[in-house]
């Protein structure tokens, strides 16, 4: 993929603390903003292979598939809408965590790898977007993973 938003905080827990709410796939709308729930599709709910519909308010949805799993350090998610691929306007997307230990606790890297249906033109345009998403998400999932809180208004769960 030719683009890409990345970002990584610092988590106030051992890897394996942290691994243990990132391995469970269903806790993304606690954390990623305008989720309203989460359904797994049949199958594995965690590795490869596991796969989830992350739902959204006025009926919308996206799927996520995962594609590599490093049990204990994270994952990669392919972003697709069934079997249509990727959602307008990406051509491609994934988004993966990876943990690493630290001296205090460890760090949460996320990125978000694209391609647009706009080509290079389109991917520098929205770039400071995407980058902002996944500022956000990042400042969530810390949050959330830190102190238990719901971080996501859309999430009554």
């Amino acid at each position: 993929m030719s683009a890409h938003a990345s970002h990584s905080v610092h988590l106030a827990l051992s890897v394996e603390a942290a691994w243990k709410r990132l391995s469970d796939l269903s806790q993304a709308p606690h954390y990623v903003p305008g989720l309203t729930g989460c359904q797994f599709h049949p199958g594995p709910q965690r590795g490869r292979g596991a796969s989830r519909r992350v739902l959204r308010r006025f009926g919308q949805w996206l799927d996520e598939t995962v594609i590599d799993w490093h049990e204990g350090s994270g994952f990669v998610l392919r972003l697709h809408h069934g079997a249509q691929g990727a959602p307008f306007p990406f051509r491609e997307a994934s988004f993966s965590y990876a943990l690493e230990p630290t001296d205090s606790g460890s760090r949460m890297t996320l990125r978000m790898d694209y391609r647009l249906r706009g080509g290079r033109l389109f991917e520098g345009l929205l770039a400071g977007s995407f980058d902002k998403v996944v500022r956000q998400i990042a400042g969530n999932l810390k949050a959330y993973y830190e102190t238990g809180v719901t971080q996501n208004p859309a999430f009554s769960g």
